[in-house]
C-alpha cells in the first residue's frame, strides 16, 4: 500500500501547520503564491523552489533548520479520521487473509516532517523530499519529489530498491517473477495532480488506485470523480479511514481478491506441472 501524504492522509500541506506559524506567515496562500512567482521567475521545478523558500524564510525568521525541529513541526500535522488506527487494522486484515501487508509513503512533502508524525513507524519506507545537513542544519535539498519522481519510486518498490542513491538500479533488468512487489499487488492512495501518473500506472499494470478526497471539499470531490470517469483510478473515496467505512471495505475486498488470484495462479501452475507444461 503506497500513500501520498498531503491531502491523502492529512487535510492540508504539512508546511501549513506549525512551520508557517513559526516563520510568521498566517496566510498560507501567501507562501505558495511566493513559491509560484519564484518558480516562474527562474523557470524552476516548483518542489525545489518550495524547499529553497523554506530555508530562506526560516533563516530570515531565526527558526531552527535542524532535523529535530522539522520533526517537531511534523508532530503538529493533522491526520484524517481513522488514519492513526488504519495501519494496524489493515495489517490484521491481511494476516486474517494470509496476505503480508507493507506500507510506503510516496510524497512531495518533507520526509523530516513525516518522521515527526505519530504514524511514521508504520511505513517500511518513506519516499519524500528531504534536505542535506551540514553540522546538523539543513542547507540544500537532497531529494525533490515531483510527479515523475513518484513513478520512479513505484519501480523502486517493485524491484526492491530502498536507497534513493541507488535509483539507477531501476533500469537494470529483473524478471517479473523476481520482483518483490508486483504492480498487481499494489494499492495506491493519492489526491492531487502529482499522483495521477502513479495512480494510472498502478491501474494499468493490474493494481488498484484510490483517489482520496476531503468529504467537505467539493472541488476535491469533483477532481476525484473526474479521475474515475477518465479511467485513471479504480475508486474515488472520501478520506475516512475508520474500520467498516467505505475505504476499509474497498481495501478489504482488494486484499481478498489478491489472495484469490494468488490461489488461482498456484492451482494453474500445479496443474500445468502435472502435465509437464
Amino acid at each position: 500500500m503506497i500513500y501520498d501524504f498531503d491531502g491523502t492522509l492529512s487535510p492540508l500541506n504539512m508546511q501549513e501547520y506549525d512551520f508557517l506559524k513559526a516563520i510568521g506567515i498566517r496566510d498560507k496562500a501567501q507562501f505558495w503564491q511566493e513559491n509560484t512567482r519564484l518558480t516562474e521567475q527562474h523557470d524552476a521545478n516548483n518542489v525545489l523552489s518550495y524547499m529553497r523558500l523554506m530555508i530562506l524564510k526560516a533563516q530570515a525568521a531565526g527558526v531552527s533548520l535542524k532535523r529535530e525541529q522539522f520533526r517537531e513541526f511534523g508532530a503538529s500535522v493533522e491526520l484524517y479520521k481513522g488514519v492513526e488506527e488504519w495501519f494496524d487494522l489493515i495489517n490484521a486484515l491481511g494476516k486474517e487473509n494470509g496476505v503480508h501487508i507493507e506500507h510506503y509513503i510516496n510524497s512531495s512533502g518533507l520526509q523530516e516532517m513525516i518522521e515527526g508524525t505519530p504514524i511514521a513507524r508504520k511505513f517500511k519506507k518513506i519516499y519524500a523530499c528531504s534536505f542535506m545537513y551540514v553540522d546538523g542544519v539543513a542547507v540544500w535539498p537532497a531529494v525533490a519529489v515531483d510527479f515523475t519522481t513518484k513513478t520512479q519510486f513505484l519501480f523502486m518498490i517493485n524491484k526492491g530498491i530502498s536507497r534513493v542513491s541507488e535509483n539507477y538500479k531501476v533500469n537494470h533488468y529483473k524478471p517479473e517473477s523476481e520482483r518483490p512487489v508486483p504492480f498487481k499487488h499494489m494499492i495506491y492512495f493519492g489526491d492531487g495532480d502529482t499522483d495521477i501518473p502513479c495512480m494510472k500506472l498502478v491501474k494499468e499494470h493490474g493494481g488498484n488506485s484510490i483517489a482520496v478526497y476531503s468529504p467537505r471539499n467539493k472541488s476535491k470531490r469533483s477532481n476525484a470523480e473526474s479521475l474515475i470517469r477518465s479511467g485513471r483510478v479504480n475508486f474515488a473515496c472520501g478520506a475516512d479511514y475508520s474500520k467498516g467505512g467505505e475505504m476499509y471495505r474497498i481495501v478489504e475486498s482488494i486484499i481478498k481478491q489478491i489472495r484469490s488470484n494468488c490461489e488461482f495462479e498456484q492451482l494453474q501452475l500445479q496443474n500445468r506441472k502435472r502435465f509437464g507444461c
